[in-house]
């Protein structure tokens, strides 16, 4: 069903302030991007990179910052994407689930606990001894283990595995393929030959923790492996055993925690980043995309490279680096004119 909102009533929804003639006319029922915009649609500008598209945007209303010039009808904001994302929520389409309820293609074994109101859909499997709580939603092809509890107002998409006794909190989002409680990567060596270690601990996820497709969190040899409140995985990452993770973290795809790596609260970290095994990483640290850590970081610290160090020592030598051909042209010469120099 298509959403239909003045320019007004979003200004008034976000807090945002409105301006540009005849803006409160202005009616939306879509969002997009500046350059493939119409008048019904709301854009937004953010990066100063798109500016120009700003000048021959045809969408009927934009979210920018206050202090852009602009006399068309707008929202101005302080944090102009944040108030878009507001926005988005009202036009995204919304996901169809199953009804709370047991699909008949579904298998939940009479010993496992599930609240009234819990939705398993097709090719679902709940275990004995599995707790699903208020409102949470197994979308199809889900596996629940023994004795794992999931708390309330979750959902789980297509594919996802969950193994025994593994604890998960409320409003967590699994998206497709994710694995929780595998077991972690732990051999002993016995003779030129591997024992396996067993992985006897568990995995907890806090509470509005999302994680991404294809992501793996294994669980601990002993103990657990913790994802704290808040925190956002993105698709394709390793979490091994014993990792703990603080609270309202951010960790793009293809990123890899060795294990018992230790995280803080507030991280940002890129993509295609690895760790060392038994390190650990305090609070509100930046990591740019795929840089290796082999050492603790202290708190607050912005760091990059391989072996990963300060970002701004990073960029000096990654500027002395591309300098090299430079450097070596004259060194060739210096050396060619030291050779005249002794015959002279």
């Amino acid at each position: 069903m298509e959403c239909a909102k003045s320019l007004r009533e979003l200004a008034e929804f976000t807090g945002a302030a409105m301006r540009g003639a005849n803006a409160a006319e202005v009616i939306i029922t879509k969002v997009g991007p500046l350059d493939t915009a119409d008048g019904s649609t709301l854009s937004f500008l953010s990066n100063k990179r798109y500016r120009k598209q700003l000048e021959t945007t045809q969408a009927g209303a934009v979210v920018l910052s206050s202090h852009i010039s602009y006399d068309r009808p707008c929202l101005t904001s302080k944090n102009p994407y944040l108030d878009f994302v507001k926005i988005l929520s009202l036009y995204a389409p919304s996901i169809p689930l199953p009804e709370p309820g047991i699909h008949p293609m579904a298998f939940v074994h009479p010993k496992a606990k599930l609240a009234k109101d819990a939705a398993i859909g097709p090719f679902c499997v709940v275990q004995a001894g599995a707790e699903i709580g208020k409102g949470s939603v197994l979308v199809a092809q889900v596996y629940v283990g023994e004795n794992t509890t999931v708390g309330e107002h979750c959902q789980f998409h297509p594919g996802v595995v969950i193994r025994e006794s593994i604890s998960i909190g409320n409003r967590v989002i699994l998206n497709p393929g994710v694995v929780l409680g595998g077991d972690g990567f732990g051999f002993a060596p016995d003779g030129g030959k591997y024992q396996k270690i067993p992985q006897i601990g568990t995995v907890v996820i806090e509470d509005d923790v999302e994680i991404g497709a294809n992501t793996t969190v294994d669980r601990a040899a002993l103990g657990e492996t913790r994802v704290g409140q808040g925190t956002k995985l993105d698709n394709l990452i390793m979490v091994a055993h014993n990792v703990r993770i603080g609270s309202n973290t951010v960790v793009a795809g293809q990123t890899g925690f060795s294990g018992s790596t230790k995280v803080g609260n507030n991280v940002m970290m890129g993509g295609q980043i690895g760790t060392a095994g038994h390190i650990e990483i305090g609070d509100r640290v930046i990591v740019g995309g795929q840089s290796g850590i082999t050492k603790d970081v202290a708190p607050g610290q912005f760091i990059s490279g391989y072996p990963a160090k300060s970002h701004k020592e990073d960029m000096r030598l990654l500027a002395e680096f591309h300098r090299l051909p430079e450097l070596r042209k004259k060194i060739e010469q210096l050396e060619t004119r030291l050779k005249e120099l002794e015959k002279e």
